[in-house]
C-alpha cells in the first residue's frame, strides 16, 4: 500500500509521456513558445561525427544525399554514399555501389542512429571486420559546405553538392 501511495495512484498511473498527458502538453507549449526546438523542424543537412565515424547529408531535390565513413585504422573501414528520404524521425537510406544496402535509421535529438543489424548487401561497402551496424553520430554542423567536404580514406567525396 505504501508503494501505491508513493507512486501517486498505483495501477491506475499512466505513462506521463503519452500524448495528451501533462508532460506532452508542457513539451508542446515549450515548442510553441520557442523555448525548445521542434524536432520535426530539425534540418538534416550537415556534418555528423562521433570518434572516427562520420556522416554527411546534403539536399538533393526533394530528397537528400547521404555519405557515411567509418575508419578503424589499418585499412579496416566502411565507405558508402547514396540517397535518403525522411518520414518524421525515420530516415530511409539506400547506399549505392552495393547490392541491397537499404535500411531505416533514426533521427533523434540531432543524432543519427543506424540499426544494429543491416542487410548483407551493406557488407560490400566494408573491409575486414568493419561495419556500419549500430553507427551513431551527432550533428556537428548544419553547414552545406562542411557536409560537402567529407571525404573517405581514398579521397572520394561522399556528399558532393
Amino acid at each position: 500500500m505504501t508503494l501505491a501511495a508513493c507512486s501517486g495512484g498505483g495501477a491506475d498511473n499512466k505513462d506521463d509521456a503519452t500524448p495528451g498527458s501533462s508532460s506532452a502538453g508542457l513539451e508542446q507549449a515549450a515548442i510553441a513558445r520557442g523555448v525548445i526546438a521542434n524536432p520535426k523542424d530539425a534540418t538534416l543537412t550537415g556534418l555528423y561525427r562521433l570518434d572516427t565515424d562520420s556522416v554527411c547529408i546534403v539536399p538533393d531535390g526533394r530528397q537528400y544525399r547521404i555519405g557515411a565513413f567509418v575508419d578503424y585504422g589499418q585499412g579496416i573501414q566502411c565507405s558508402g554514399s547514396g540517397s535518403l528520404s525522411r518520414s518524421g524521425p525515420t530516415l530511409h537510406i539506400r547506399l549505392e555501389n552495393s547490392q541491397g544496402c537499404r535500411f531505416d535509421a533514426q533521427f533523434q535529438d540531432h543524432r543519427i542512429i543506424f540499426p544494429a543489424e543491416l542487410p548483407e548487401g551493406c557488407d560490400s561497402l566494408c573491409s575486414a571486420r568493419a561495419s556500419f551496424a549500430a553507427l551513431k553520430v551527432k550533428q556537428l554542423s548544419n553547414s552545406l559546405s562542411e557536409a560537402s567536404a567529407l571525404k573517405d580514406a581514398r579521397g572520394q567525396s561522399l556528399c558532393p553538392s
